[in-house]
């Protein structure tokens, strides 16, 4: 029992993380009808700049150097890519992500070469004791920072301008539009929102247990894409309960792997991409989205 309440957690810290790397995704699906697959190297990033320059200057202003950086990464390649191609197919739009993601995650892999990074976080591999279980402060920080994030941005999606705006085109950009929304200040603003929210991310993605910042750190964020698919892609409550469910089963189906090895080696990364297929499979549209009927 004592095994499974860690397992759990531990889960639910991990699903907080991959839910603000999945409100990444809904923020700027919600923006533009875009799926946003150069999300992973908003992330790297942002860890980057933060590992490159806690030593210099601490870690709480490295930490917001990184947010600020992943935000200025997004809000850039929404300006210089995204925005000439407005008006084109969202397929096409969903490709030309990919070539900035493998573009950005390539330049960024180079700097970081075969070295494991550390962000200086404060915590180190302290842990808490609650009876018999023992949970990582790491785990217990990740989980506060996510809610408050998350709690944050809620509010500010439902009651300043900047939420009015954007689900207003979320719901018809055309309508919007007419409406004197400015949908590319929409879509910036997603874009560089989402690059904050995915460097907080990569900083519990690489503290204790994990032992750094690495090149296949980005790899993390296709994990959270299965969240943002089974929640949703157009639902912010999509993201946060596919985030829960994805971090819960993967963290369960790791620590007893042992248990399931009739399933084979490696159960616990296959394991939320098998959830999302089961969801689809009853709910096309995920848990939370929004089906689309056509009069034909």
């Amino acid at each position: 029992m004592t095994t499974f309440a860690e397992l759990l957690l531990g889960g639910v810290a991990l699903g907080s993380v991959y839910a603000l790397i999945a409100l990444g995704f809904v923020i700027i699906f919600r923006a533009t009808e875009v799926v946003n697959f150069a999300h992973a190297s908003l992330l790297l990033a942002g860890g980057y700049v933060t590992a490159v320059l806690h030593e210099r200057l601490g870690f709480w202003p490295a930490l917001a150097a990184g947010v600020a950086g992943a935000a200025l990464v997004g809000a850039a390649v929404e300006f210089l890519v995204i925005r000439r191609y407005r008006g084109r197919d969202h397929s096409v739009l969903a490709i030309v992500t990919i070539g900035v993601d493998i573009l950005l995650t390539t330049e960024l892999t180079r700097r970081i070469g075969t070295d494991v990074l550390s962000l200086g976080d404060p915590w180190g591999d302290a842990v808490v004791t609650i009876g018999s279980v023992t949970v990582a402060q790491t785990r217990i920080a990740a989980f506060l920072a996510a809610a408050l994030l998350i709690t944050a941005f809620l509010l500010a999606f439902r009651f300043t301008s900047w939420g009015v705006a954007m689900r207003a085109a979320a719901e018809s950009p055309p309508t919007a539009a007419l409406m004197g929304v400015r949908l590319g200040r929409v879509s910036l603003g997603a874009w560089a929102v989402a690059g904050g929210l995915a460097a907080v991310a990569a900083l519990f993605l690489t503290v204790f247990p994990t032992p750094g910042l690495e090149r296949s750190t980005s790899l993390a964020a296709l994990k959270a894409f299965p969240a943002a698919i089974l929640g949703g892609l157009d639902s912010t409550t999509g993201a946060l309960v596919g985030g829960l469910l994805v971090g819960i089963t993967e963290s369960l189906a790791t620590g007893y792997q042992g248990d399931l090895t009739f399933l084979g080696r490696g159960i616990g990364d296959l394991a939320p991409y098998l959830v999302m297929v089961a969801v689809l499979l009853i709910r096309p549209a995920g848990l939370f989205g929004t089906k689309e009927l056509a009069r034909v």
